[in-house]
């Protein structure tokens, strides 16, 4: 499999897992907690799952130290996103599983934008 084609197919199953994990995080804000919340624990951790495999498939495979590194970075927010949904299920009627969630958050922001300047001066 081309690098372009592993590339296409990790960024759908990034996209379709961190769309998943946000619909479950903002729904409690937007609906008085008459929704089962035992299903969106299990929807959470299955986005979760999608965004690390997503990941996973998609390494950066180039000659690229630094952008190796940055990829495995961002495999490290995906398994901050995993523990957000681990905590989900061991820390029940609490919201310790959003630190973790916001912790992945910035390390993918960061991870991201670094990944970008670095392929623009590789292009140069």
């Amino acid at each position: 499999m081309t690098q372009d084609k592993r590339t296409t197919i990790s960024n759908i199953f990034v996209i379709v897992g961190l769309l998943t994990m946000a619909v479950v995080a903002v729904t409690p804000l937007l609906v008085n907690h008459t929704f089962n919340v035992e299903l969106m624990r299990w929807i959470f951790t299955a986005g979760a799952t999608i965004v690390l495999l997503g990941r996973l498939i998609g390494f950066y495979q180039g000659p690229s130290f630094r952008i190796k590194h940055l990829h495995a970075i961002l495999i490290f927010s995906a398994l901050l996103y995993c523990t957000s949904a681990a905590m989900m299920f061991i820390f029940q009627g609490t919201n310790n599983w959003l630190a973790f969630l916001f912790a992945g958050l910035v390390v993918q922001l960061y991870a991201s934008w670094r990944i970008e300047r670095e392929e623009k001066k590789e292009a140069k």
